[in-house]
């Protein structure tokens, strides 16, 4: 995501997503990517404001907390202060390519996919079936390339859609049901998955 740091919840939004590119006022972009956790639980803001009664379950999305923000300023506080966990970044070089996830490889705008690590090797090559937001299909072979930490189960999977306004809305409203599969040789032995350790599981 690319955001003005002006704004607190253009700063959450960017830790919930884990990297992004933040905007001068010279019109520059500095490239920041992920680089550690303070160590505590990461907790949904969206499920805060449910919680409150300000939104319905259904209705959560990046679009929906903005707009909840903008109406509410004095409560902000509130709502970024329900999640414990922040996130520390690191600068990036300056270059075009996608950010890095986890293994350590610039992401692909719709083919990267974060994943829980514990259940899907990195580097495993999936098979997604599932809709974008407006109901079209989305069927595609997609790359676990990446983690986070609200990412927890066996179909549980985050796309990549790149950089600029348009990405972050399909982010931002991105929720939908669907089915993987994970492409493996047949009669192959499936991969051990690593112990991963608390801080990189708390990813965001």
């Amino acid at each position: 995501m690319v955001a003005w740091l002006t704004d607190p919840m253009n700063l959450q939004f960017l830790q919930i997503q884990g990297s992004g590119r933040i905007q001068l006022d010279t019109g520059r972009q500095l490239r920041i990517a992920y680089a550690d956790q303070n160590g505590h639980p990461y907790r949904p803001i969206g499920r805060w404001l449910v919680e409150q009664g300000a939104l319905k379950k259904e209705d959560v999305t990046m679009g929906a907390i903005s707009d909840w923000a903008k109406a509410n300023p004095s409560r902000i506080p509130e709502l970024l202060g329900s999640n414990p966990s922040y996130v520390f970044f690191t600068r990036n070089p300056d270059s075009n390519e996608g950010p890095r996830g986890s293994l350590n490889v610039p992401l692909t705008a719709g083919y990267s996919a974060a994943v829980d690590r514990k259940v899907i090797p990195l580097g495993s090559l999936l098979w997604l079936s599932t809709t974008k937001p407006d109901g079209t299909a989305l069927v595609r072979p997609v790359a676990a390339q990446d983690t986070g930490g609200a990412i927890a189960g066996e179909v549980r999977a985050d796309l990549f859609w790149g950089t600029g306004d348009a990405a972050g809305q399909l982010a931002g409203d991105m929720k939908q049901q669907g089915q993987i599969w994970m492409l493996w040789p047949k009669g192959a032995a499936l991969p051990q998955v690593p112990q991963v350790a608390d801080a990189e599981k708390t990813k965001p």
